[in-house]
This record gives C-alpha cells, sequence and structure tokens, in this order.
C-alpha cells in the first residue's frame, strides 16, 4: 500500500521537511525559554523583606498586588524593594549554568597596549633643504653635467660662474697694493669683499698677483638636486637661486594616523617601521611633529617620523607600514567578549551575590589583545558574565530589570580608580649624551632601552625646572631616571656619569 509521503513530490517532500524542522525549533527555543524562566523564577523572593508589586514576566510594565496567574497565564514574580544586591538581579538555576557553560571573570588593573599599524610614505627632509646661490652676477662657463634628482655631497661644484665686475676690482687692488698706502689698501679690499669675494680669495689674489674673476658655486650641503635652474651660457644675478639640495639623512616618513587613533601618538614617541623595499628589516625612528590639520578626504592626521639613514637606501615616495605604540598606562580591563553593544548603549552583566546577574551600562575606551579597556560604569574586582550573557540579557529584559546606570559604581571601586590615578607612572633608568639644553626641557642621545622596546634614539625629555639642568652642557655624558606617561617623558633625575 503507497504510503502519502511515497505519494509526493520531490518538491512537496522539501516543503514538508521544512516545516517539520520549523516546528522542532520552536518546540525546543519554547523549551529553554520556559526552562529559564523557571529557573529565574525559582527562587523569586529570596531575601526579600518587601514585595513591591508582581509582574508577569511577560509584560513587565504590567504591575500586580498579589501573585498568582497573569492574564497570560504565566506565573507572576515578586518585584522585591531593597534587600540584598541578589534581589536586584535575574536568578540562574546553578544546573542551568552549567549546562549552558555560564563563565565570570573579575575586572582587573593592568596595563593595555595595543600597536597600531598604519601607512607612510618617505619624504624629503625639508629641515635640510640648502638654496644654492650665487654672491656675485656674471656668466655661466659650466654646469658639470648636473641634472635633477642627483645626488651630491657637500663641496661638490655646482657651476663656475665668470664675473667681470670682480676683474677691474683685482686689478684695481693689486695697483693700490704696489704703491704701500694702507688706506687705499683697505678700501681697495673692503670693495672686492662687498661684490661677493671671499676672504680666502682676496688673500689667494693679494698673495700670487694673479687675477681670479671665475667663481665656482658649490653645494652647501649633501643630498638630492630637487630643482636646478642654471645651463651653461646663461646670465645669473647675485642671489638668483641656482638649485636646491635637499637632506637625506636623516630622512622623514609621513604616516597617516586615523583620527580615532590620534590620541595614541606624540612628539618624541618610538615607532617602528616595515618597508616594501626592504620586508626583513624594521627601521626605528621617532616622531617630531604631528601636523595641525587633518586630511578632509581620508580623516586622517599625519605624524611625521625621522627615520636614520646612513646609507641613503631609504628613498623618497617609498611604502611603509608603520607601528605605533601608546604610551604605557594603567586600566581597568575585562575580556572583550563581555561587552554586549546593543547600538544605543553598552551593556556588561554583573554577577551578584552567588546566583544573581544585572546588566550594567559601561563606558568602553580602547581594545587590543582580547582585553577592552573599561572607562566608566565598572568596578575592580566585579565580575561580569563572559560566555552565556545573552542568554542572562535575555532573562533580565523578560523580568523587567533596570540597567545599573553608568554612575552607579560601589565605593570601592571608586576609591580604587583614584588610587590608580595617584600611583605614579614607574620609573626607568638609562644613559645618554646631552644634545641640546633649552628652557625646560633636555635632548638626550639616549641608549636603547629593551623595558620600554625604545632603539637607540634622540628624545626630548620635560624637566621640572631649569634648576634640574643647572652646571649641565651639550656634549655631557649623564645617567638619567625619567617616567613616561600620556603627555611625554619627565626628568625625575640627572647626574654626570663617571668617566
Amino acid at each position: 500500500m503507497t504510503t502519502i509521503v511515497e505519494r509526493l513530490t520531490p518538491r512537496q517532500r522539501s516543503y514538508a521537511a521544512a516545516a517539520a524542522i520549523a516546528v522542532v525549533s520552536v518546540a525546543a527555543g519554547y523549551g529553554l525559554a520556559t526552562m529559564g524562566r523557571d529557573s529565574a523564577r525559582s527562587e523569586p523572593a529570596s531575601g526579600c523583606s518587601k514585595v513591591l508589586y508582581w509582574y508577569d514576566p511577560m509584560v513587565p510594565a504590567q504591575h500586580f498586588d498579589k501573585p498568582g496567574k497573569s492574564p497570560m497565564g504565566m506565573e507572576m514574580i515578586a518585584r522585591c524593594a531593597g534587600g540584598s544586591a541578589e534581589a536586584d538581579g535575574v536568578r540562574i538555576d546553578p544546573a542551568l549554568v552549567q549546562n549552558f557553560g555560564v563563565r565570570t571573570v573579575k575586572a582587573e588593573y593592568g596595563v593595555l597596549e595595543p600597536e597600531t599599524t598604519v601607512t607612510g610614505s618617505i619624504a624629503y627632509n625639508a629641515r635640510q633643504v640648502a638654496i644654492v646661490q650665487p654672491r656675485a652676477g656674471g656668466f655661466v662657463q659650466r654646469t658639470y653635467g648636473r641634472a635633477p634628482q642627483d645626488l651630491v655631497t657637500q663641496g661638490a661644484p655646482i657651476a663656475d660662474l665668470l664675473v667681470p665686475e670682480w676683474g677691474g676690482a683685482q686689478r684695481e687692488y693689486l695697483a693700490v697694493a704696489r704703491t704701500g698706502d694702507q688706506a687705499l689698501t683697505s678700501a681697495a679690499r673692503e670693495r672686492m669683499r662687498l661684490l661677493g669675494m671671499s676672504d680666502g680669495l682676496i688673500s689667494s689674489v693679494s698673495r700670487n698677483g694673479r687675477l681670479q674673476a671665475t667663481i665656482t658655486v658649490t653645494a652647501p650641503v649633501s643630498g638630492a638636486i630637487t630643482s636646478l635652474a642654471v645651463r651653461p651660457g646663461m646670465t645669473v644675478s647675485a642671489g638668483q637661486t641656482l638649485a636646491e639640495i635637499s637632506g637625506l639623512n636623516p630622512i622623514w616618513l609621513e604616516a597617516a594616523v586615523p583620527e580615532i587613533n590620534a590620541g595614541d601618538v606624540r612628539v618624541g614617541q618610538p615607532v617602528g617601521a616595515t618597508l616594501t623595499a626592504y620586508p626583513s628589516e624594521r627601521f626605528a625612528g621617532r616622531i617630531i611633529a604631528i601636523l595641525p590639520s587633518a586630511q578632509a578626504d581620508s580623516r586622517t592626521i599625519t605624524a611625521r617620523i625621522e627615520l636614520p639613514n646612513p646609507g641613503l637606501r631609504l628613498r623618497p615616495g617609498m611604502f611603509a607600514q608603520v607601528s605605533l605604540q601608546p604610551a604605557r598606562r594603567e586600566a581597568l580591563l575585562i575580556p572583550s567578549e563581555a561587552v554586549i553593544r546593543t547600538g544605543r548603549r553598552t551593556l556588561v552583566m554583573v554577577m551578584q551575590g552567588k546566583r544573581g546577574y544585572r546588566p550594567a551600562e559601561v563606558r568602553t575606551g580602547r581594545e587590543a589583545n582580547g582585553k577592552s579597556e573599561i572607562l566608566a560604569g565598572l568596578a575592580a574586582g566585579e565580575a561580569v558574565v563572559t560566555s552565556g550573557q545573552f542568554l542572562i540579557d535575555s532573562e533580565a529584559s523578560l523580568a523587567g530589570l533596570d540597567v545599573r546606570p553608568i554612575d552607579e559604581v560601589p565605593a570601592s571601586g571608586v576609591e580604587r580608580a583614584a588610587k590608580q590615578q595617584s600611583d605614579k607612572s614607574p620609573n626607568f633608568n638609562s644613559t645618554g649624551t646631552i644634545l641640546a639644553i633649552r628652557p625646560g626641557s633636555v635632548t638626550l642621545d639616549m641608549a636603547a632601552l629593551p623595558a620600554l622596546k625604545w632603539p637607540k634614539m634622540q628624545m626630548a625629555f620635560a624637566a621640572k625646572n631649569q634648576a634640574q639642568l643647572s652646571g649641565f652642557k651639550s656634549g655631557d655624558r649623564v645617567t638619567f631616571n625619567f617616567t613616561d606617561d600620556a603627555h611625554g617623558p619627565h626628568l625625575v633625575s640627572i647626574a654626570k656619569a663617571l668617566r
């Protein structure tokens, strides 16, 4: 005999299977919710000295004066007045806690050091730009085959200029010098100096008696020729720009930092960079400036980083990945999985007593390594639910529990936070050489500091007062103790190192 199932088409069989699965799912969900509500009602008024009202867990806003069945057929739950902390929270049966793997972790103070990676590119060091200008006007005789982007060293020739005025002034000087009149000789010498001749050139003419009307313009610094405006045969005037030379050591790395991470960067902060050209190497540098304007299209700020470039391997335009480490600071931390984000606010489920739970609103900060920083709404030592919190949150919503306000923190937590604020930052010892002393600060060429993962570098340290730097000068070898907080490194003590 053919059964009903056998007479169904394949599509009708699929529809029937889907309907059966849906019925089973609804039944399982209803059973789970009923079990949760039953366990939440297991001891509804334990510890209650006074019951304010009774309510239907399905309609928490509807209140009744006595227990019993609600109009919807649900067993009503008591709302306690005052009482213990447990009475204000939803209660979960121990068996259900074990079945659903509900786990709790205490909020504790610790150091959160998230490392942010941003992109950047190598740029010319604009603080080492030199303008090449002649001291006198003349005719260009030779340019030594220079071209834009050529690398030159300090003292390298850029162009030879023939200055006709120099020839006449030198002849006059030699003629006056032969008369022995010192006043006229000094006047002629001063005239040559005003025409742009160097003291060395004037001494050479006086000593050799030969005219030198040609001057060689040289590079004042080592670097790359970023602009060249001189060609053989052209006429130039005194002070005309012939070339611009940009230094390449140290070189700049300009990193694009998202606005959300703007608080994690500061001048003097050490950074690490990895370049696409050299993927196996890590270059250490420090932030020397944070540009005042943000990029409107990318919503980023620019952090200017100085990198040593002794071999001139780092070239402008190269792409880099930059690792930023914010200042070390202690914060109240909980596992990130304990945080419930509803869209309007951020909650955690706080354990109250042995089996009581209550939702609490919190304000979170940074997040890294599976930990979230709690800025407000939670006290150190409070236990938060890290697994199964959504089940408890659903039960709390059904029970009509109020969310604990963000400013309602136990007194012990407030005292702990105040104590942490008053605690001093850890101190560190190092050695270095004084490079410059300025009002309120000293710049040191300091040794590497493994405790902070700092490479050997140059850094400015704020001083307590100018008297702390009295008796020191550039070049002194010193030992010093300092703290490093969100406002930067501060000297605690400094002394000259024993030779």
